[in-house]
């Protein structure tokens, strides 16, 4: 980037003020990657389940 794409001072200011206020923040939750886990897990395991059902029941296995 060249010297004149820069903020000038005051509308760094602006810039600051507007992420400071705080307008676009949202709670959230804490992330939970055990729980993520069990639910992928969970899926992968019924779907395995219902394949295993339809290949029992299809002659393959």
């Amino acid at each position: 980037m060249s010297e004149q794409d820069k903020l000038s001072k005051e509308d760094m200011k602006r810039v600051e003020n507007y992420l400071s206020s705080g307008f676009n923040e949202t709670d959230r939750k804490p992330f939970r990657g055990l729980v993520l886990l069990g639910i992928i897990w969970s899926v992968v395991a019924v779907l395995g389940g219902i394949s295993w059902y339809i290949g029992q029941h299809a002659g393959f296995l």
